[in-house]
């Protein structure tokens, strides 16, 4: 039995983002200096101190692991160090930063944008990632498109942001300009004011103004304070051969595809937006999910996916209508077919809790029976599409991927494939046939979606 698979949001973002399978260990009391040392001391000593922010697009503590974009790419540089990641979580940007200044940690990892100020005080790393700064506003409010109608708007920022930064270098032409801060791991506090209307607008990094219009669909982005700017880790320049090590690290996490991957895995669908789907969506977090609850998370145990995936995979199945019947004849909160309900057990498809436990008892099946290959979040993903098209059309999708000499292991790879079922030029040549290939893949991209935006709106 595979271990149980945590999604991240983002991805997403859709991240329905997929899995995230880092560690968060204790770490020391951050008014210690680190060594200066080296990174083979590091290495010897076998742990890298990490400083970090909470944020739904940084790093978020659970009591299975760190999990984060920021803690997925820590985790991946520390395996490949041979050493394990201790995350210090600050509470505030300004905090952070005078702790790498003293030398507290070794680096500090938070979707920090690299400001020529920065550069002048601290020590990146190679930038792995390029974001602008959006303006957020609240659709029934102030939407400014420039700066000049950006004054006089309810404005506040993330105190020690890149933000803060932006706005004083705007306000030498712009005079009349002002703005509040406000101390917190991200912007997300400020977006929320916005979407409850407490303030007019604030500022965010674009992939997390994108990523709070799934939350709150309200929100709007009228305008960009800046053109994109890269993104780096701060590390310690007191320690032997760091800079070297991230300059190498990171030109083979580039060369290689891994970052690509890793922003596909968090932001990739963060640029699809439907408002009126993701409004209706919040809305039935309220009204329909108290009465299936606990169907999830009773069938959720001691399967290899929680609660939450199962609530977002019967959203896209039946919109948690417990009577939903397709023409086809599949039916119930899980759209089981009559076949699928008497492989499972169960006798009453429109009963809300035997379809949850009969459709999250097939998934499990169609988990288990995947190769041993398939792992980590492509495991799910796989397990999903083989939910929604067929185990054999998973197969033959796998089959055109290795006479393409692809990985017909890995989720990307099948994204592109399984849409060729359509074609006859590709489905005559599999055992399977034909199917709507297409199908399958935006099936996952949307459980992936209303995975992340249940984990920001549910208390788990």
């Amino acid at each position: 039995m595979h271990d149980k698979v945590r999604i991240s949001f983002l991805a997403g973002a859709t991240i329905l983002a997929g899995l995230s399978t880092t560690r968060c260990n204790s770490a020391p009391e951050t008014n210690n200096v680190v060594q200066n040392g080296s990174v083979e001391t590091i290495q010897q000593d076998g742990d890298l101190i990490v400083l970090t922010l909470e944020g739904p697009t940084t790093f978020s503590a659970t009591r299975e692991g760190a999990i984060g974009y920021e803690a997925d790419l820590v985790q991946k540089f520390a395996d490949d160090l041979g050493v394990t990641p201790r995350f210090i979580q600050m509470d505030s940007i300004d905090e952070m930063l005078d702790a790498m200044d003293e030398g507290r940690a070794h680096l500090a990892a938070a979707n920090l944008t690299m400001t020529e100020t920065r550069q002048d005080d601290l020590a990146f790393g190679p930038a792995y990632r390029n974001v602008a700064e959006s303006v957020v506003c609240h659709q029934g409010g102030p939407a400014p498109k420039t700066l000049d109608q950006l004054t006089g708007v309810n404005l506040e920022v993330l105190a020690g942001s890149s933000y803060v930064e932006t706005l004083e270098d705007a306000a030498t032409n712009h005079p009349e300009l002002t703005w509040e801060t406000e101390t917190a791991g991200s912007a997300l506090p400020m977006l929320r004011d916005v979407a409850e209307q407490r303030l007019d607008c604030t500022v965010a990094d674009s992939h997390l103004a994108e990523y709070a219009r799934r939350l709150y669909p309200d929100l709007i982005i009228p305008m960009s304070l800046t053109e994109t700017r890269p993104m780096g880790w701060v590390y310690n320049s007191n320690i032997s051969g760091m800079d070297q090590a991230l300059a190498g690290w990171f030109m083979e996490a580039h060369a290689s595809g891994y970052l690509e991957e890793l922003d596909e895995h968090w932001f990739g669908h963060l640029d699809e937006f439907d408002y009126v789907e993701v409004l209706r969506f919040v809305e039935r977090i309220e009204e329909r999910l108290p009465r299936y609850r606990t169907y999830f998370e009773a069938a959720a145990e001691e399967k290899p996916f929680d609660w939450i995936l199962l609530a977002a995979q019967a959203y896209q199945e039946s919109h948690w209508d417990e009577n939903a019947v397709s023409p086809t004849g599949v039916r119930g909160l899980m759209m089981l077919t009559r076949p699928t309900a008497r492989e499972v057990g169960i006798e009453d498809r429109l009963d809300p809790a035997q379809s949850v436990d009969g459709g999250a008892r097939y998934l499990q099946r169609l988990y288990n029976r995947l190769p041993e290959a398939i792992d980590g979040s492509d495991r799910l993903w796989f397990a999903l599409a083989a939910y929604n098209v067929g185990m054999g059309h998973v197969y033959d999708a796998r089959t055109l991927a290795r006479r393409q000499g692809l990985d017909p292991n890995n989720w990307e790879t099948m994204e592109r494939m399984l849409p060729l079922l359509t074609r006859p030029k590709y489905y005559g040549s599999v055992k399977h046939g034909y199917a709507r290939g297409y199908e399958p893949v935006r099936y996952v991209e949307r459980i992936r979606d209303y995975y992340n935006m249940l984990r920001a709106n549910v208390p788990v």
